[in-house]
């Protein structure tokens, strides 16, 4: 059974959906199956991998519903070794046409089981908030990894993101784990962005990536063109870092390669 993990920050703009796109592209790149599902009502996961979101009919909103099957919205190998089950503004419904769903925060759960041995990783993007996605994501997840930006109020939030981990860990799925934590949007040229890096260390006692994720411009370009960095400009600093932080989840809790 592959890995199923969580890319969730309630803090908008700190890299989810960038780091959603690219590491899900470099471990494809890797010869990992991959499934990325994208729970933003934004699409920006979908269109950032060169799908046209505000065409589709059959997303993740009309699965949650119930109206189609997981195979239905299912796209395919849209790169090699990567699929993406798609989201558009749709979806910003769901939290009112759930309320009254039993069990509704295990929709995406009992959905994703029905293909999940197909792949070695499901990548799944969030909404920046904590909301009923947000949970079903979590209920559907195995970790969570959490990017965090180099700024001023890094740290902001992530008490209350933490406390939810462990809410749905004690209430809706005892296995979720935390996977780790991100840095991303890191300036060399400001002393800010080492001391953000160093107050996470010290503050935080989770599972620090060494992978630091750098500001680049071929970054930010890469999503309009439709394409992952890795395809975008592969020996840019922004595909490198992915790379070798695909590296570290492959190979996450392996002592000798540590």
């Amino acid at each position: 059974m592959g890995r199923t993990i969580v890319i969730a920050n309630q803090k908008g703009g700190v890299g989810k959906t960038t780091t959603s796109i690219n590491l899900s592209a470099s471990l494809a790149q890797q010869g990992k199956k991959v499934l990325v599902v994208d729970m933003d009502p934004q699409g920006n996961t979908t269109s950032g991998l060169g799908v046209e979101k505000d065409t589709l009919d059959k997303t993740v909103y009309q699965l949650l519903l119930g109206e189609i099957q997981i195979e239905d919205c299912l796209i395919r190998e849209k790169f090699e070794n990567l699929s993406i089950i798609p989201s558009n503004v749709n979806l910003a419904g769901a939290e009112i046409e759930l309320i009254d769903v039993e069990n509704k925060q295990y929709l995406l759960k009992n959905a994703l089981d029905q293909i999940r041995e197909q792949y070695d990783f499901v990548i799944i993007d969030c909404p920046p908030s904590l909301n009923m996605l947000t949970i079903n994501a979590m209920c559907a997840g195995n970790t969570v990894l959490v990017p965090i930006q180099c700024e001023y109020y890094a740290l902001e939030g992530l008490t209350q993101l933490m406390h939810t981990i462990d809410l749905v860990k004690d209430r809706l799925n005892p296995d979720l784990e935390i996977e780790g934590v991100v840095f991303t949007m890191y300036d060399a040229r400001t002393n800010l962005s080492l001391q953000v890096v160093e107050n996470v260390k010290a503050n935080l006692h989770q599972n620090i990536y060494k992978s630091i994720i750098p500001r680049n411009v071929r970054l930010a370009e890469a999503p309009s063109y439709g394409m992952p960095i890795t395809m975008y400009d592969p020996k840019s600093t922004g595909a490198e870092s992915y790379k070798l932080l695909a590296e570290e989840v492959i190979h996450r809790g392996e002592e000798e390669w540590q």
